[in-house]
């Protein structure tokens, strides 16, 4: 009888065992599924502002993974974010360049708050990216290189370099910020179309 009792109840302990095991494979499948990328854009990649960011990449015409990754570089959704030379705001924007394209937006009344708020931030950077793309022939890796760097450096080394609207090579653009600047920014945004289907 003890020796019926015992293995009533390790067989009990093996069915619990192999139960607990298979809750474990469960698990792990299910946390290498949904939850990296779960916890990837909680805490790695957010997606702050998503319907502004939709919104103004449909209405200019870029890509929202483009226009999420610049931010990201810029200022990782930091509405508060300030650079030393003055940018401002979550697509680090100079005043005097947002006030120029708020002028070609028929916004000439901007103030820098008015700059700094998020939505209207969203609104002028995507549609510089979006005029950047248009200058320079939909090149992105020269229109990324002008958000940074500013148009008049890139169209200068364009005549140095005799580089055409067919330049593809990330190092070879002189200023090691804008180069770096430029790969993270490609790095981004490969990771927000990645997590995010509604950006591809």
């Amino acid at each position: 009888m003890e020796n019926s009792e015992n293995s009533l109840s390790e067989g009990g302990t093996m069915r619990v065992s192999t139960a607990f095991a298979w809750l474990i494979v469960v698990l792990t499948a299910y946390y290498v599924q949904y939850g990296q990328p779960y916890l990837a854009r909680q805490y790695a990649y957010p997606l702050v502002y998503e319907s502004a960011v939709m919104k103004n990449a449909s209405t200019y015409h870029v890509r929202p993974s483009m226009v999420a990754a610049v931010i990201y570089t810029e200022s990782k959704f930091d509405t508060n974010a300030k650079s030393l030379p003055g940018a401002i705001g979550l697509m680090q924007l100079m005043p005097d360049t947002a006030h120029w394209i708020g002028e070609q937006l028929n916004q000439s009344s901007l103030s820098d708050q008015d700059i700094k708020e998020p939505n209207t931030n969203i609104q002028l950077g995507t549609w510089y990216l979006s005029y950047l793309l248009e200058e320079f022939k939909g090149n992105e890796i020269l229109a990324l290189a002008a958000y940074n760097a500013g148009r008049g450096h890139v169209e200068a080394w364009m005549q140095t370099y005799g580089w055409d609207d067919n330049f593809d090579d990330v190092d070879k653009i002189p200023f090691p910020e804008t180069k770096d600047y430029v790969k993270r920014v490609m790095a981004h945004e490969a990771q927000y179309q990645l997590l995010y289907s509604q950006l591809r």
